[in-house]
């Protein structure tokens, strides 16, 4: 069995998906569709820069989903492939939840673009500069974190907002608390704690403005039924229910990304090659979590879905 996967933000660089698009007609439309949608210049920010302007969360979002389609729809178009006859299950990292249900045909694609838009804005929008932060706990497994995010808090949000994999677990909450975890990682047996250089406290309560503004998009957004099941980043189970899949984007916004979890319960249920649609982060993640004996496979270029046609 096999689960196309899409990454979260900080896969976002420039020139990402430059060369596809000079490469292929399929990945050029892809990425002007969006564009359109956006009413901007998204793939040129994409191909040129600025970094800083690409890093915007609210330009990091759509350019990652779109990316990653890009990919896909090459594959699909070009290779001839059926993702219903490929693939058994979709499964996205935060914002990854957002392409892998494009992906699976629950989304349209310029609806995808937009929800990422607002979605980026209103994380961003959610918490003042300079008041919440987030933090890598690098040797860290899942009771270690909940353990020194509970002793940080101190009357403060600080809490686990990505279960990544057995070793690495990312804590967010107010920066005083996350600054206090990071000082105290060493009591807790905990190699190391990292500042990460986010715009805002993503995946914890801090977050409720911009769950209440995604609960009002996507109650006039129409879902349709994926043609596979999701794996949901909030409960590591699969979903295909849309009601359920639009509950659960609203409530991802404040709660904990299940990675790990998602991996094991994958690998569970007969998951025995995973694909990475525009990113390589997350296979390392998934071999960590569901055993080495996993194959993965790191799709981004021309290059790869060609090598790619010839594995699957």
């Amino acid at each position: 069995m096999r689960a196309f996967i899409f990454p979260g933000q900080g896969s976002q660089a420039v020139g990402m998906g430059k060369a596809l698009a000079e490469a292929s007609v399929t990945a050029r439309e892809v990425f002007e569709e969006v564009d359109h949608a956006l009413g901007q210049h998204l793939f040129k920010m994409m191909c040129e820069g600025p970094v800083n302007d690409l890093t915007l969360t609210e330009n990091a979002q759509p350019a990652i989903m779109a990316n990653a389609i890009a990919t896909l729809r090459v594959l699909e178009k070009e290779g001839g492939v059926r993702l219903s006859e490929k693939c058994d299950f979709v499964a996205g990292h935060s914002l990854g939840e957002y392409t892998a249900l494009c992906a699976s045909g629950a989304l349209p694609l310029s609806v995808t673009a937009s929800l990422l838009k607002l979605r980026g804005r209103a994380m961003q929008a959610a918490v003042p500069e300079g008041v919440g932060a987030m933090a890598a706990l690098l040797g860290a497994d899942i009771e270690k974190a909940e353990a020194l995010a509970a002793a940080a808090a101190d009357g403060e949000t600080c809490t686990v907002a990505n279960d990544n994999d057995p070793s690495q677990v990312v804590i967010s909450g107010h920066k005083n608390a996350i600054l206090r975890a990071i000082d105290m990682v060493k009591e807790y047996d905990i190699k190391r704690g990292v500042l990460l250089a986010v715009s805002a406290p993503f995946h914890c309560p801090l977050m409720q403005p911009a769950a209440d503004e995604m609960a009002r998009a996507l109650a006039s957004t129409t879902i349709h039924a994926p043609l596979l099941p999701l794996y949901a980043n909030v409960t590591a189970a699969p979903v295909a229910d849309p009601h359920m899949i639009s509950a659960h984007l609203v409530e991802q916004v404040t709660g904990r990304v299940r990675w790990r979890e998602s991996a094991i319960e994958m690998r569970a249920a007969g998951v025995t090659h995973f694909v990475e649609f525009g990113g390589k982060v997350l296979s390392s993640m998934v071999k960590r979590s569901a055993g080495e004996d996993v194959a993965t496979t790191s799709v981004i270029s021309m290059d790869d879905i060609e090598a790619l046609l010839k594995e699957i």
